[in-house]
């Protein structure tokens, strides 16, 4: 059964559990609210901010919305680097396109120069620094690091040209603790680091996503519960198994996802191997 078709038997208006989600839908984590509200502020005077923790924590999703947040304050430019693995030349060609300027890479201070330029004009014209957002960050090299981080400085160092949010895992901090990159670590103003959530957290998040996609009445309480309890604090480890189990409910057509269809998917085989032998007996 495709995705239109489990949207269309339990009433959603998209799959709640998948990644390309509205940005209406867009789960606020817990403690990263306060940090986008200081982003917002810090749109004025730029320089850098650090998104950070393991895998499946919602450092992409707190980006994402993140980035459409600003994306509301007039005037101001935000960008999104595609290739953080770039070499410097692939770089310099990237920023040309994300800022619309012409670089010949080949020519790099011609294009370090183009790129401050553009920037310069548009703080004096807005009051604002452009922003520049890049996922995945643990993969940029130190040489475009460090590019970067002279890129976006003026006036021996006392004014800043763009607004840099990093968001990688945790090889981040530690790279920046080096000395090739301590000088891009101690400019870093604001950092988030996410935590693992709390059952009643994950909870929380199954509780606005169900809301959200149209129905609330999805999933029993019990199933919850269980879902959270398994999840080891991970939204992506939480998500995948709620796909999983929503995909099962429409293939049997199942009014409603419970405990049962759970432990039927996801107990270990022997387990699953004995509750059949005690149903028999």
């Amino acid at each position: 059964m495709n995705n239109t078709q489990i949207r269309n038997l339990y009433g959603l208006k998209y799959n709640p559990f998948l990644p390309d989600l509205p940005p209406d839908a867009l789960y606020t984590v817990p403690g990263t609210e306060h940090f986008t509200l200081r982003i917002q502020t810090m749109a004025a005077q730029g320089g850098f901010a650090l998104i950070t923790g393991e895998p499946g924590l919602g450092k992409s999703k707190t980006l994402q919305r993140l980035a459409h947040r600003l994306e509301q304050i007039p005037d101001l430019s935000v960008r999104v680097m595609q290739r953080p693995q770039s070499s410097v030349g692939d770089f310099y060609r990237e920023m040309g396109e994300l800022f619309n300027v012409g670089l010949t890479p080949a020519n790099r201070y011609g294009g370090f120069k183009a790129l401050r330029e553009r920037w310069k004009a548009h703080c004096q014209s807005t009051l604002l620094r452009p922003v520049l957002l890049i996922d995945e960050a643990q993969q940029v090299s130190v040489d475009c690091l460090t590019e970067l981080r002279l890129l976006q400085s003026h006036h021996f160092d006392s004014q800043n040209l763009l607004f840099t949010i990093l968001c990688g895992d945790n090889r981040l901090p530690e790279r920046f603790r080096t000395a090739q990159l301590l000088p891009l670590g101690s400019r870093i103003g604001l950092r988030l680091v996410l935590a693992p959530l709390s059952p009643a957290q994950l909870q929380d998040y199954l509780s606005f996503a169900l809301e959200q996609a149209g129905n609330t009445q999805l999933m029993s309480t019990e199933l919850m519960h269980t879902l959270t309890a398994h999840a080891a604090g991970n939204l992506r480890a939480l998500n995948q198994m709620a796909v999983e189990l929503l995909a099962a409910a429409a293939e049997h057509n199942l009014p409603r996802i419970d405990e049962s269809l759970f432990f039927e998917l996801f107990a270990p085989t022997g387990t699953k191997a004995r509750r059949v032998h005690a149903v028999k007996k």
